[in-house]
């Protein structure tokens, strides 16, 4: 029965959306920890030293983890969804400003009857 419960996850995987916004999560899970990482090895303001002289560090870090996975794995997500409009640039662009590949993609819209 192991093969019946791990089903719906796959079928998950398969739909190209939820796998997209599911890479960027990680990506932004990932960042957070390397942030949450890097804060504690530099220890600015003393930030280190205030959260492990604490009673119970562990509810700090996670407080200080939980608002940075939540901070960089939306920005993350939202920067992969909007960048789903974009035409692939194909090579032209050179990453110059007003260059072809730093246009938004353009969608057209209808004008609907207004009902009086």
């Amino acid at each position: 029965m192991p093969d019946h419960q791990n089903k719906p996850s796959r079928a998950l995987l398969r739909i190209p959306l939820f796998r997209l916004l599911a890479i960027n999560l990680a990506i932004g899970t990932c960042a957070a920890a390397i942030l949450v990482g890097g804060l504690l090895w530099l220890n600015p303001g003393h930030l280190r030293e205030l959260i492990f002289a604490d009673n119970s560090p562990g509810i700090a870090l996670a407080l200080l983890l939980a608002s940075f996975l939540i901070t960089f794995g939306s920005a993350a997500m939202g920067s992969a969804i909007m960048a789903q409009g974009r035409k692939e640039d194909s090579g032209k662009g050179g990453g110059k400003s007003g260059g072809r590949g730093s246009r938004l993609a353009v969608q057209e819209v209808t004008q609907r009857p207004r009902a009086s």
